[in-house]
């Protein structure tokens, strides 16, 4: 299996880059990456880390790629091994790419179920300070931003086939597992919700979600974390104040005990902003089944 420890960077195409960067900046609280300047590209940065978000110009509003990192070129070298064995084709990125991605080097493919991925190592970190333009102090990702940005949770028609590549060939661990129902009708066989953690205190950095149907922006959501309680809740006063659409309003989840809200990105996918999230020693932990979803809160459309 490979080793993977963390979702270290994400890819959204764009049609608007200013959009995104005013998103970003003056409600998120991140900052535009001092250290990297390309044409038609916003990065986007939360740590050490020279940039978590990179932002491409393009034809369409969508999630482009997860960046998944490994320690290093050995791990790399078993990554594109083990995906021979599963049957998954990848290609590796030209010098240039991952000069522009500002990795020692990488390659790309698409998982079972459809969700583009690239594995990685060594980043740069210019371990430039986090200026926000609106006050964020920080981004809990880690010493050296050893727990990744945050989680995603993508969409898969075949959730097995997903769950069985990222377990058995990506190396998660199976954290949590629901199995959600949105009708009343009794018959409704509901849609199962697996929660995946890399090689990292975050309780998941991916949940895969059973749904054959097309997501806002290729995408159910990202979640980015912050330290307290008021960072989250001036975040929801710019979230009025800039009326950005709130998709489900404060509340706190069962399985990660996150206080979260989340709200409608300019790719169309869901973003939660949260707080408080659990993390865990994975040598003393049983996976769980969970029958709800929140303690509290996380009702639709309420901010």
């Amino acid at each position: 299996m490979i080793d993977t420890r963390a979702l270290g960077y994400v890819v959204i195409e764009s049609t608007d880059l200013a959009k995104w960067k005013h998103f970003a900046t003056r409600v998120l609280g991140m900052m535009v990456a001092p250290s990297i300047a390309e044409d038609g590209v916003l990065y986007l940065k939360m740590d050490e880390y020279c940039y978590r978000m990179r932002i491409e110009h393009g034809k369409q509003d969508r999630f482009a790629c997860a960046g998944w990192e490994v320690a290093g070129a050995r791990e790399l070298s078993h990554a594109m091994a083990e995906l021979d064995a599963a049957g998954i084709a990848w290609e590796r990125a030209a010098p240039a790419t991952a000069a522009a991605r500002k990795v020692h080097d990488l390659i790309s493919f698409t998982a079972p179920g459809g969700l583009r991925c690239e594995i990685f190592y060594h980043m740069e970190l210019d371990y430039l300070p986090l200026i926000s333009p609106v006050g964020v102090s920080a981004f809990v990702t880690g010493y050296h931003g050893c727990m990744g940005l945050g989680h995603l949770a993508a969409a898969t028609p075949d959730l097995q086939a997903s769950h069985g590549f990222f377990t058995e060939t990506m190396g998660f661990g199976q954290t949590d597992y629901m199995h959600l129902h949105f009708a009343p009708d009794p018959q409704d066989p509901g849609q199962g919700l697996h929660f995946l953690h890399c090689n990292n205190p975050r309780h998941h950095s991916l949940a895969l979600f059973q749904d054959s149907n097309p997501h806002p922006g290729d995408l159910v959501h990202l979640m980015v974390e912050v330290p307290d309680l008021d960072t989250l809740g001036r975040m929801m006063d710019r979230v009025h104040s800039e009326q950005v659409r709130v998709i489900t309003g404060l509340g706190r989840h069962t399985n990660d005990r996150m206080v979260s809200i989340y709200v409608e990105t300019p790719a169309g996918f869901a973003l939660e902003y949260g707080f408080d999230g659990v993390q865990i020693d994975w040598k003393n932990y049983l996976p769980t089944t969970s029958a709800r979803t929140s303690h509290w809160g996380h009702r639709w459309g309420q901010g």
